[in-house]
């Protein structure tokens, strides 16, 4: 096993890629060898993998933006600390040192014939992570594609370079079904000829896609990009993707290998206010684990467990909100509309757009709180709470 103590030092800051980017063999190192290193903070963002286990919390002191994929476990634990923040303040936070980034540890693709090593499967925040940190830890991973980010490396930016083989990190996977067809099917109404498109994470927004395969020049400026978004691009419906990271399988991974359609951007500028205000018809494609009569989403608690995140909704609806032309659509099953929120609200009030259920869609802009509770409790299901 690859030793970690010639770069990382006790009580350093880490900052490592998250969800299918996890550099699975290093995490695997750093738990390992967490007694030396006893004292470091990983800030692990989505995590996929499932390496980080709450009782690596004894010499590690754990941080994410949510509770995505594994990290509700470590969440439950009390062992991760959340930060509830959009996900347009990451890239801020790394730079000011408010997210410590002392080391990076990255998964990478094998270099190119120039030499030149892609960021493979995310550059989001990872991009000021490179920026402000003392060492970068490099993993290559051969089943990693290169792809067209917003940096690419050369050998000699990394402090320590092993090679691996092995399947990136995925979210388990569930087919979609009956209830994300129908869901995705009344969303699809919603997006015009020419849409940029934004997705979030998880299967519903992802249902969407099939739906869209004979609109024409649309494009994706997205956080996430997944397996829906290649298919729909094999189509020929899709000009153009802008994202920050690939989650999905290897229907992606592939899809987006040396693709010049395909482009890995830095946080800073997919979820940056300036770039999204230039966007017209701009389509914001969330999901939630609730949403109440008012109109408020919360995209993070489930009964008590931290499960999502604020994640890049806050940026990207505001901006469907403004652009000419855009809309937000929050996709959710009937049966979670709400009368009031078991949590925070994600999203407030103010920012209500369009709420989606597999009976229907309510559009909730320019409605008065009695016409948004009328038009909600017409697409909410008999088991709804409300």
């Amino acid at each position: 096993m690859v030793d970690l103590g010639g770069v990382l030092r006790a009580d350093d800051a880490i900052v490592c890629g998250q969800a299918s980017a996890e550099p699975q063999t290093l995490l695997e190192a750093l738990v390992a060898q967490r007694a030396e290193l006893s004292g470091c903070r990983l800030f692990l963002g989505a995590h996929y993998s499932g390496i980080v286990q709450p009782r690596h919390a004894d010499h590690l002191r754990l941080a994410s933006y949510g509770g995505i994929g594994r990290n509700r476990s470590l969440s439950d634990a009390g062992v991760l600390d959340v930060l509830r923040v959009p996900y347009s303040q990451l890239a801020p936070l790394i730079r000011s040192g408010q997210i410590g980034a002392d080391v990076l540890m990255v998964q990478v693709s094998p270099p190119n014939a120039r030499g030149e090593y892609s960021l493979g499967l995310a550059a989001d925040y990872l991009i000021p992570a490179l920026d402000v940190c003392r060492a970068i830890v490099a993993e290559v991973n051969d089943q990693v594609p290169w792809t067209h980010a917003e940096r690419v490396l050369r050998a000699t930016d990394f402090d320590l370079v092993i090679e691996t083989s092995r399947p990136p990190a995925r979210p388990r996977h569930r087919a979609p079904g009956t209830l994300e067809a129908a869901i995705g099917r009344h969303a699809a109404a919603f997006v015009p000829e020419g849409a940029t498109l934004e997705f979030g994470v998880g299967a519903l927004p992802e249902a969407v896609c099939p739906y869209l395969a004979e609109r024409t020049g649309l494009r994706v400026h997205s956080g996430t990009v997944g397996d829906g978004v290649a298919a729909l691009a094999g189509k020929g419906a899709i000009v153009h993707i802008d994202c920050a990271m690939l989650i999905g399988t290897s229907v992606v991974f592939e899809f987006a290998r040396d693709n010049a359609l395909v482009r890995l951007r830095s946080s800073e500028h997919t979820h940056g206010a300036d770039v999204l205000a230039r966007l017209e018809r701009f389509v914001a494609v969330s999901s939630a684990v609730e949403v109440d009569l008012a109109g408020q989403v919360n995209s993070e608690i489930a009964g008590g467990s931290y499960v999502g995140a604020i994640g890049g909704a806050p940026d990207f609806v505001a901006a469907a909100n403004r652009s000419p032309g855009g809309v937000s659509l929050v996709l959710i099953p009937a049966t979670r509309l709400v009368s009031r929120l078991s949590a925070p609200a994600t999203l407030p009030a103010s920012e209500a757009g369009v709420v989606v259920t597999e009976i229907g869609a309510a559009d909730l802009r320019g409605c008065d709180g009695r016409e948004r509770a009328r038009r909600l409790r017409g697409i909410a299901s008999a088991h709804s709470a409300i």
